[in-house]
């Protein structure tokens, strides 16, 4: 988008805020841009860090409590519900209000929104912090059952393994659902969410870009299952592998590229290939139930 196609929309925004829901049911039917979002765990605290390029025209979900904004780098003019507009820039800090931010990104953003809490399970803290439009979960629901379709040979493959491994589905059940050997995610900054998965059940999401060989998260520390190691999910075209330490511990490591985030939508699955994880001394089957 270029300065005239900016300086256009700028003129037009407070009108485009009495039509703020429509406005969002077209937008999410067009290609989305490129939005990482990295999850940052620590004592008492989860902050969610979003990146927006400049051009953009950001939506965000309703906010349901005040909470502190961390606005690191950029410059963007926010859009009021009322109509009102003001230009913000980077650096500032500033108590965010109950309610939805709209803005045109000027130059690229790097925004966090910061809260009080020790809960370190995304899908938890979205449905405590945030309200998603009917708009967007209808879109979200639409796209998912696209991409159930298209991971068929995955969980043919899965079955494979498990013909191959001696496993039955419902001892891979009872052992993935065991709590005894399960932890919340470290304190840390992990580019992955735990979500919806179009393999089956829930899997390990890709919320930035992870590039080849990076550490997307611990999978198993002293013995403990992370969410990572949980949930999983196999695939006949792994962009990931599991990676045992010299401590004991496993990593899960990115084989490629991974995408993440794209406006509001989750970024690729996380996926390995269940023959290498088993394959691993000490690591067991970690396929879980739908349920």
């Amino acid at each position: 988008m270029g300065s005239s196609d900016l300086a256009e929309l700028a003129q037009q925004l407070p009108s485009i805020a009495a039509s703020a829901g429509d406005l969002e049911a077209r937008s999410l039917a067009l290609p989305q841009l490129a939005c990482p979002v990295v999850h940052h765990f620590g004592p008492g605290l989860y902050v969610r860090e979003v990146r927006i390029p400049a051009g953009a025209f950001a939506v965000g979900h309703h906010q349901r409590c005040e909470h502190l904004n961390v606005f690191l780098q950029g410059r963007v003019l926010m859009l009021g519900e009322d109509g009102t507009t003001r230009e913000l820039v980077a650096p500032m800090i500033f108590t965010g209000q109950p309610g939805r931010k709209m803005g045109l990104i000027l130059e690229d953003v790097v925004w966090q929104n910061i809260y009080a809490t020790e809960e370190r399970n995304v899908e938890t803290l979205e449905a405590m912090l945030l309200d998603k439009s009917p708009a967007w979960l209808d879109s979200d629901t639409q796209r998912r059952a696209e991409e159930v379709a298209a991971r068929q040979a995955d969980r043919d493959d899965f079955a494979r393994v498990l013909d191959e491994s001696g496993f039955d589905a419902a001892t891979v059940a009872l052992q993935s659902e065991n709590e005894g050997d399960q932890i919340p995610m470290p304190h840390g900054a992990w580019p992955m969410r735990v979500g919806c998965s179009a393999i089956h059940g829930r899997g390990v999401l890709a919320s930035a870009p992870i590039e080849p060989g990076a550490l997307i998260a611990p999978a198993r520390i002293g013995g403990m299952r992370t969410p990572a190691g949980r949930y999983t999910n196999h695939s006949a075209t792994p962009n990931a592998r599991m990676e045992l330490l010299p401590s004991g511990d496993v990593n899960l490591v990115a084989l490629r590229s991974i995408a993440g985030c794209k406006g509001g939508q989750d970024g690729e699955e996380i996926t390995i290939d269940y023959r290498q994880a088993l394959s691993l001394s000490g690591v067991r089957c970690i396929k879980r139930s739908e349920s």
